[in-house]
């Protein structure tokens, strides 16, 4: 089994440098060539320019309204640009003595990413396009928004993470800071817009998070295997059978671990919405209100859906790579351990009691985190779906083989294949 990694890698920078072009405008940039626009070569390079800039800004305390929390402090370049400690949530706000709802994804392998959808039709699998897969798409664990310079705004102006006054005031901020850079990258045109400083901000954070070498390096021993470059372990091989078996882990059916027909590495995603019904994190400071719930899709940070009962508690399947580096998992941070989130798929249905609370009448209050009229919508496909006692299809060491093969999704594999990416 082989992918063509470098025409891949080719079509991720033609997209960027498409994107810079779009970025400041063709009319506004004309000037550079008045016969066509832009030209490629100035394309690439605004794009190189505008990369260094984010590359600064992403660790920049000063952008935060404590001036002590970076874009860096939460999405760690040394750990596949997640959280370095295991807290559930991160810390932040004026005096970062807030903390959010919501677990720090990795901001690698986004590339490709769909814009948010309802429906979506596409179906590389099953080779079916008329087949409707539901909601899919968008970034964010409730897929909000579609582009990365949308997504840099959430935390920078959330109250519980970089607390910024308002879009003016982090505008004035940038301007203060780098805009005499920006301009000069935006070929030195000054905008009339006040805030044409943080639209051009998000735009090098945007130019920054398509450095492939750093976000997308597909450097994995699973990628060197794929290429015929590295062989995996029989643990390795047997957890990557129980990952596929679609009457064992099934994780593939979401977590998708083969290349595309075109080619394409595997992002161990589908980057479909669903719900597991993972348990109530009682550490998160909301959570000590019985009455709130994050919903997911259906809210509370997502507004379009919340009329969508049948979509509460539903969220993004995040990409497996990297995933060993983690300290916490799924979107709560509920779980502290690679192998209990392993095990949490295998278990949650015939050994509740591992998971969820126990009532003083000795009952299991299963998707503790969910209010009781969204239980439908919890999963119930394979590994799911049995019930408490039932015999595993998997034993203890079937898990372990499991962990072993998600450990060859980590980028950095030194065997005949590229030392790990440093970040500047």
């Amino acid at each position: 089994m082989h992918y063509c990694l470098s025409a891949f890698a080719g079509l991720i920078l033609f997209m960027a440098v498409g994107a810079i072009i779009d970025s400041f405008g063709q009319d506004s940039l004309a000037q550079e060539n008045p016969q066509g626009g832009m030209t490629r070569a100035t394309a690439y390079q605004q794009a190189r320019q505008l990369s260094e800039i984010g590359r600064q800004m992403f660790s920049d305390p000063r952008l935060s309204g404590s001036g002590k929390l970076s874009c860096a402090s939460c999405h760690d370049p040394q750990n596949a640009f997640s959280p370095s400690n295991d807290l559930a949530v991160q810390m932040g706000g004026k005096t970062l003595d807030r903390a959010a709802f919501r677990a720090a994804p990795t901001l690698t392998y986004k590339q490709v990413t769909p814009p948010s959808t309802e429906h979506y039709y596409e179906s590389d699998e099953e080779a079916d396009g008329s087949i409707d897969n539901g909601p899919t798409g968008g970034l964010t664990w409730d897929g909000r928004v579609d582009r990365r310079s949308d997504q840099a705004l959430i935390p920078l102006l959330s109250p519980l993470e970089m607390a910024n006054e308002d879009r003016a005031a982090l505008s004035d901020t940038i301007e203060k800071i780098y805009g005499q850079a920006l301009r000069a990258v935006a070929g030195g045109l000054v905008s009339q817009d006040k805030q044409w400083p943080l639209e051009a901000a998000m735009k090098a954070l945007d130019a920054f998070q398509q450095e492939g070498a750093l976000f997308y390096p597909f450097s994995s021993k699973y990628d060197a295997f794929l290429r015929g470059k590295a062989e995996l372990s029989e643990q390795e091989k047997h957890g990557l059978e129980i990952f596929t078996a679609e009457d064992k882990g099934n994780c593939a059916s979401c977590h998708v671990s083969a290349p595309s027909k075109t080619g394409t590495p595997p992002f161990f995603t589908d980057y479909g919405l669903i719900a597991i019904g993972v348990p109530r994190n009682r550490d998160i400071a909301q959570n000590q209100d019985p009455a709130f719930f994050d919903l997911g899709l259906c809210g509370p940070e997502r507004q379009d859906f919340r009329d969508r009962p049948d979509y509460c508690g539903l969220f993004k399947t995040p990409t497996l790579r990297n995933v060993a580096r983690r300290k916490v998992f799924f979107h709560n941070g509920v779980v502290k351990s690679l192998r209990e989130a392993v095990a949490f798929y295998f278990e949650r249905d015939t050994k509740p009691e591992k998971y969820y609370p126990h009532g003083a009448d000795g009952t299991i209050a299963k998707y503790d985190d969910l209010p009781a009229a969204y239980h439908d919508n919890v999963n119930n496909e394979p590994p799911f779906g049995k019930q408490a006692g039932d015999p595993s299809t998997v034993s203890e060491a079937d898990i372990d083989a499991v962990v072993a093969f998600l450990k060859t999704l980590d980028d950095g594999f030194s065997s005949q294949e590229p030392a790990a990416v440093k970040y500047p």
